[in-house]
């Protein structure tokens, strides 16, 4: 209760009306009133300034929101919980931020969309948020994957038409704008959206497709981050793409498409980078 200066004076002024009015009441000397009167709100003072101070010093904290990527999956040996060892973690000791997972590993952009506009956990979450971190839409490409895989029946230049076809029939981006206005509504935080990087092995066929498609699914990310500036100010872009490359190796779990400790790593790297956070 204490916390807030604003409560503390209020509270405090009242017991110094209470306390002129009983001491008129009882017929006191003025000269003694105004005395008790002073050391009141000198206390009062006192006590709001201590409060303002500690307001001041509180750590600002960031908010992680998006799918299994900022939730660190597959760095535990079990997903009950976000990892410590995830990117979020790293940039808020790195700039001494207090941080809030909120990833969901599977979550698509609708989902996130839905959680914005309704749950009050994440609504509340956002609107107390100093900085915000955005991985969303890798599993609408995911699936759209899947999709074009089985239209194709395989066909590599049949599977790149379908592919994009169902990238843009899923309404990845229609669903990331109005994700993006949601979070303005509740705040004037940064927000650091970061795009696609290539989650495949360089070993793996979907590598060279997943080359092809990505620079023009991130250009239109860029497109799409220059237009919310626009009209929302102060969206930034993590380039996870360009800072994992052909690194896939290093960056990505083997026989998987999550990060490796090393990847968080850079990925911290990239969004203290973009946030001015870099010491």
């Amino acid at each position: 209760m204490w916390e807030s200066p604003r409560i503390m004076t209020t509270f405090l002024m009242i017991g110094i009306y209470n306390e002129v009015v009983y001491r008129i009441k009882g017929g006191f000397h003025l000269k003694k009133l105004f005395k008790s009167f002073l050391f009141l709100l000198i206390v009062s003072l006192v006590f709001t300034t201590s409060a303002f101070a500690k307001s001041e010093h509180a750590k600002k904290s960031l908010v992680a929101l998006g799918d299994s990527i900022p939730f660190g999956y597959n760095l535990e040996d079990e997903n009950a919980h976000p990892s410590r060892d995830a990117f979020p973690f790293k940039i808020g000791d790195e700039a001494d931020l207090r941080v809030r997972d909120l990833g969901i590993p599977g979550l698509k952009t609708d989902g996130l969309l839905t959680l914005l506009q309704h749950d009050q956990e994440f609504r509340e979450a956002v609107r107390h948020a100093d900085y915000i971190t955005l991985n969303i839409g890798n599993n609408d490409l995911l699936a759209a994957l899947k999709q074009a895989y089985v239209s194709s029946n395989g066909n590599p230049q049949l599977l790149n038409y379908y592919l994009m076809q169902y990238i843009q029939s899923s309404n990845v981006f229609a669903n990331l704008s109005q994700i993006v206005a949601e979070i303005r509504q509740l705040t004037n935080a940064p927000v650091l959206l970061y795009n696609f990087y290539n989650p495949f092995q360089l070993t793996d066929p979907l590598h060279y497709l997943a080359k092809n498609v990505l620079p023009e699914i991130n250009g239109q990310l860029n497109g799409f981050v220059a237009l919310a500036n626009l009209q929302l100010q102060n969206i930034v872009l993590g380039d996870a793409y360009t800072a994992f490359g052909e690194n896939q190796a290093k960056y990505v779990l083997a026989n998987d498409i999550h990060p490796t400790l090393a990847g968080h790593t850079k990925l911290a790297e990239v969004g203290l980078l973009a946030l001015g956070l870099k010491k």
